[in-house]
């Protein structure tokens, strides 16, 4: 399996610097992220990213998913339709953004009953399902045409709560660009990550690591890779049952007075889980 890295994991403002930083702590690529402003923003152009895919191969780093935090603010399943209209946009953008990088996958949020934010809206269950199916199968052949697979993630949005539901989800979808970008830290909570890599197989497009103490039960309960509850031998060894044997993406942030030491921590970390 390929290391990567996450960009968010760095502070520089320069991609230049974040790749070289990337680079010094031995990582083999970084995931890249769409955002409404920056480097890779909803304007930019095809000429704009290739120079970035160009940037990244001058330090040696592979580029192979694109995410993007928008969907926090541009729900595909919002109340609003023109929330919702913006947000298939952004996921037709980070389709064409991948493209132009050479990337396979985009991260994608796939609805949300309910954010992060306590007293935010909260939408119906069945809503939400109906909703980010029907906005899925509409993205899906767009994404299809361009071989760049769609990845819905398990995240936090209260939404796709369980391994045999998203698997239900991602078949009802039916369409082979369309598939999993599976965190292992999100699901501790509330489950083991063995038993949802074991359940969605090869619908797994992409992989993020990182950890939680389920003791904790809040958002201060992630903490540096191997300081949790995630059980890496045994996510691994489902990894290796379903045949998964590319990228494992670290999803870290800056923290405190050196943030740097995040990504030479989180280096370490994934060398051991991977056997390097």
């Amino acid at each position: 399996m390929k290391k990567g890295i996450r960009i968010w994991a760095f502070t520089e403002p320069s991609l230049e610097k974040c790749f070289a930083l990337a680079q010094k702590y031995g990582y083999d690529g970084v995931e890249l992220a769409l955002d409404e402003t920056g480097d890779i923003n909803l304007n930019s152009t095809k000429e704009d990213v290739e120079k970035i895919k160009t940037l990244a191969g001058k330090y040696g780093l592979e580029l192979y998913s694109v995410a993007t935090g928008l969907y926090w603010s541009y729900s595909l399943t919002d109340n609003d339709a023109a929330v919702r209209e913006k947000a298939e946009a952004i996921v037709r953008k980070q389709v064409d953004v991948a493209s132009w990088l050479g990337c396979d996958t985009i991260l994608v949020i796939p609805g949300m009953v309910a954010g992060l934010a306590p007293g935010g809206e909260v939408i119906p269950y069945d809503v939400v399902y109906e909703r980010a199916l029907a906005a899925i199968k509409r993205l899906a052949p767009y994404a299809e045409e361009r071989k760049v697979i769609i990845g819905l993630e398990n995240v936090w949005n209260k939404f796709l709560l369980s391994p045999t539901e998203m698997r239900d989800f991602i078949d009802e979808v039916n369409n082979p660009y369309v598939g999993a970008y599976f965190d292992v830290g999100n699901v501790i909570i509330n489950g083991y990550p063995e038993h949802w890599i074991k359940i969605l197989g090869d619908r797994i497009a992409k992989v993020h690591f990182k950890d939680y103490r389920r003791s904790v039960g809040t958002l201060d309960g992630f903490v540096d890779i191997l300081s949790g509850d995630v059980d890496y031998p045994a996510v691994m060894k489902a990894l290796a049952d379903i045949g998964y044997d590319t990228w494992a993406t670290a999803e870290v942030f800056p923290q405190g007075k050196y943030p740097e030491s995040v990504i030479d921590v989180t280096s370490k970390a994934m060398d051991i889980i991977l056997g390097r």
